[in-house]
């Protein structure tokens, strides 16, 4: 294993401070990693099937790991349980049923509004500045399955104060799944103020360490 996938969160960017973290890790192994971005059309586009075509492509069909932040992470299991050649699977705040689980916290109404209008306006941390989100992103999101069955080992990092996704569906995840190891954090949904401490476990999982 030589080559690492990265799948940035919704609204991120390859450039984001955790994923040059670990690109900067890695390469000291002499592993790359790989960062696609996920949305090069802008959110207004986005869409679980666009992002995992772009998977596929960075992929190329080879046995590749993958690991994924926020939507990234729930990429990351959808990709990898249907692609027996990906090696491990690396899930930080996976946002698991994140189209259910979004439209709910949001409201009904909100949600109603949001489809009827086609898109809304959220912030776009690549930018600093709002831009429009095409209700096609949950549309598009609802076919998926809620907590993808991947049978390769897996590790999810999460945080315990995370109000942005549960930590409790990565609990719910690995007691289903005997091949994936959960370690929580005392951090946010970013974990960007435990990227050292995720360091250490990432070691130990890949053949590198």
């Amino acid at each position: 294993m030589n080559r690492i996938v990265y799948l940035h969160g919704f609204a991120s960017s390859p450039q984001s401070k955790k994923a040059q973290f670990f690109k900067e890790r890695f390469a000291r192994h002499g592993v790359a990693l790989d960062i696609p971005d996920l949305s090069p059309d802008g959110l207004e586009r986005l869409t679980i099937s666009g992002q995992l075509a772009i998977v596929e492509q960075a992929a190329r069909g080879e046995a590749v790991s993958l690991m994924g932040s926020s939507m990234g992470g729930y990429l990351a299991a959808v990709y990898a349980s249907t692609h027996p050649e990906v090696y491990r699977v690396v899930m930080m705040a996976p946002a698991f049923d994140f189209a259910r689980r979004w439209t709910a916290r949001i409201g009904e109404e909100a949600a109603t509004r949001w489809r009827e209008a086609g898109f809304v306006e959220m912030p776009d941390y690549r930018t600093g500045a709002p831009a429009r989100v095409g209700y096609s992103l949950i549309d598009d999101a609802l076919p998926y399955p809620t907590f993808p069955a991947i049978e390769q080992p897996g590790l999810i990092f999460h945080g315990i104060r995370d109000e942005v996704v549960d930590y409790r569906s990565s609990v719910e995840y690995a007691a289903a799944h005997p091949n994936v190891r959960l370690q929580l954090f005392d951090a946010g949904h970013e974990l960007t103020e435990v990227t050292d401490e995720i360091w250490r476990p990432l070691l130990r999982f890949f053949p590198f360490g």
